[in-house]
């Protein structure tokens, strides 16, 4: 069964952008609540800020499509960059594109502000517009895709699983997305696997 994306993210990727692609599989469609839910959870807005946004669903459909696009075609085209790096394959130009086009339009720079969980940088940008709620996503991508076959970028071994994550163990030589969601259940199945085998008599 491929992974089914949950409301609330559980960050596994080890860093942002791997984060974003996992939470919208190959071939599948980003909800408006989805991308909300990711930015509450990266911190890219605040919990009041994503209340906000959940709104403007309604208040301004546009404003909130066009931001659903853009970052759909982000998560598309990152998803097949990526599996391209993972095996050894030429990144195509028109993957990189919609990466650049949320790069081009957020200039600005980060402030330190205070919130209730203390003091948090965050991004101000220079233009009025949505897309700069992509931009830290971008940026994360584009160290990623620039790093080429140095970056230590994995998917889970899981073949249900699908995950990407950034190997950061000591040994690079990490298997799983997470320990608990994917390693314990694959250590479960297996000693499983080998009682059923002693039970019937086979080695």
């Amino acid at each position: 069964m491929p992974h089914v994306p949950q409301l609330t993210p559980t960050f596994v990727g080890g860093r942002l952008a791997l984060d974003f692609v996992n939470i919208v599989p190959a071939d599948a469609e980003l909800s408006w609540n989805q991308l909300i839910a990711f930015l509450e959870s990266a911190r890219i807005v605040t919990p009041e800020r994503g209340n906000q946004l959940l709104a403007l669903n309604r208040a301004d459909p546009q404003a909130a499509e066009s931001l659903l696009g853009r970052a759909q075609r982000l998560a598309s085209a990152l998803h097949a960059a990526f599996d391209a790096m993972l095996h050894r394959q030429k990144i195509a130009r028109e993957w990189i594109e919609p990466l650049n086009e949320v790069l081009r339009v957020t200039e600005g720079h980060d402030e330190l502000n205070y919130s209730h969980r203390g003091w948090e940088i965050q991004f101000v940008a220079r233009e009025s517009g949505l897309e700069w709620l992509l931009a830290a996503v971008a940026r994360s991508a584009a160290e990623i895709i620039a790093e080429g076959t140095q970056a230590r970028l994995r998917i889970c071994a899981n073949p249900h699983c699908g995950l990407f994550f950034y190997d950061t163990s000591r040994t690079h030589q990490r298997r799983w997305c997470s320990m608990t969601l994917c390693g314990n259940r694959h250590k479960v199945a297996a000693f499983a696997r080998r009682h059923a085998a002693v039970r019937h008599g086979r080695p």
